[in-house]
């Protein structure tokens, strides 16, 4: 199988399996504990139908949206996701080249491995720099300063991540940090040459943007991800948030949300949108998926708050059905880093590819020429 022989996201993911060593497809693709969030993410869209109307000039398909003060040319863009060398060396860049080639928005990860004014440098679209509250709150107001001097439109706060959530596949595995690798998984590598290959011939692997606060840049990455886990704080609080929005002053997303409650805080505290997400079902098992919570957080804040729902989105379908629901828009982590390990930057693009034109479809035949007029008619829960 090639990438252009793919035909939706699920083929992807089993070229990327095949591309992958396993330790580093199955933190792709794995949750935490019995993984029964990271199922449901996706399984939970099962139960919402869509219902068509007929008749409607559908001749022309407007896909376009505005999100985070940013005209987007369909509604859904990427998510961060940290250290992305680990899938691909085109790292970083070859996804935010893939998403400004698709006309809609990159997020880009504290933990990247490529620093944020390269990505701007070296990438023309709209970007959203991913953040954390850290115990060395300097650090957290000196990105603020970076993206604002960088040019970023948006900044996204991560909020579901005191710590890490036990990801039992990472441990069987060895993709742990520091890693311990045992015959199968050394296995793994050897029979992926190519991966391998590239990994020794581009050996840059780094948190690019917290490189410059540790001393011991001689030891390689391993003291920069120890920096950066000691960095994580449990204390933070809604007051902190309250302190990073006035920071920022600009679009402003809280990731991490599932209550209508914390809605309505994420609002006070000076959020402009929230992301409704449950990393991916990576931190705590059993909680909702997203597509679950929209409806009741819609209905808790109103209209003056923007909603984007973050989690097991495979299918233009499930797209529609968030926008059906209240959403503004949709963001995709796993669905383009499939692609990315796939086949780097056109992986990632024939992901955007196929997903948007799977909408731009379903959308004539749902009876919508345009994403204004997807409404609560429009699905059956």
């Amino acid at each position: 199988m090639t990438i252009k022989k793919c035909h939706n996201i699920g083929h992807i993911r089993t070229l990327a399996q095949k591309k992958l060593p396993a330790p580093m497809f199955h933190y792709i693709d794995g949750g935490a504990d019995d993984e029964v969030t990271l199922h449901r993410n996706t399984t939970a869209f099962e139960r919402f139908d869509l219902m068509p109307r007929m008749l409607v000039d559908v001749t022309a398909i407007n896909t376009r949206t505005k999100v985070l003060e940013t005209t987007l040319e369909w509604p859904v863009f990427l998510a961060p996701t940290g250290m992305s060398r680990l899938f691909h060396h085109g790292k970083e860049l070859a996804a935010a080249r893939a998403a400004a080639k698709a006309g809609t928005l990159y997020t880009l990860s504290t933990l990247a491995t490529t620093s944020l004014e390269d990505v701007a440098k070296e990438t023309t679209g709209a970007k959203m720099f991913q953040i954390y509250i850290l115990k060395d709150r300097g650090l957290t107001s000196e990105f603020v300063q970076r993206c604002k001097a960088a040019g970023y439109k948006a900044l996204c706060l991560t909020v579901d991540m005191p710590l890490a959530g036990n990801r039992e596949r990472d441990h069987l595995t060895g993709m742990t940090m520091p890693p311990r690798f045992g015959l199968g998984s050394l296995m793994s590598f050897a029979l992926h040459p190519e991966w391998s290959l590239n990994f020794l011939r581009n050996p840059d692997f780094k948190l690019a943007n917290v490189a410059h606060r540790v001393d011991a840049l001689a030891g390689g990455a391993m003291p920069l991800i120890a920096y950066a886990n000691s960095q994580f704080d449990r204390s933070v609080t809604w007051k902190d948030v309250a302190w990073l929005a006035k920071q920022w002053d600009g679009p402003f997303v809280v990731k991490g949300i599932l209550s209508p409650e914390d809605a309505k805080l994420a609002r006070e505290a000076g959020a402009t949108a929230v992301m409704i997400s449950n990393h991916g079902g990576r931190q705590l098992d059993s909680v909702p998926a997203p597509i679950d919570c929209v409806a009741p957080i819609r209905d808790a804040v109103g209209t003056g708050l923007e909603l984007i729902v973050d989690g097991g989105i495979r299918r233009g379908t499930h797209v529609i059905k968030a926008l059906a629901l209240g959403a503004d828009a949709c963001s995709i982590g796993r669905g383009y880093l499939y692609g990315l390990a796939a086949a780097g930057e056109a992986g990632v693009t024939r992901a955007l590819t196929l997903l948007r034109t799977e909408i731009e479809r379903d959308m004539a035949l749902l009876g919508c020429a345009d994403i204004a007029s997807i409404s609560r008619a429009h699905v059956i829960p």
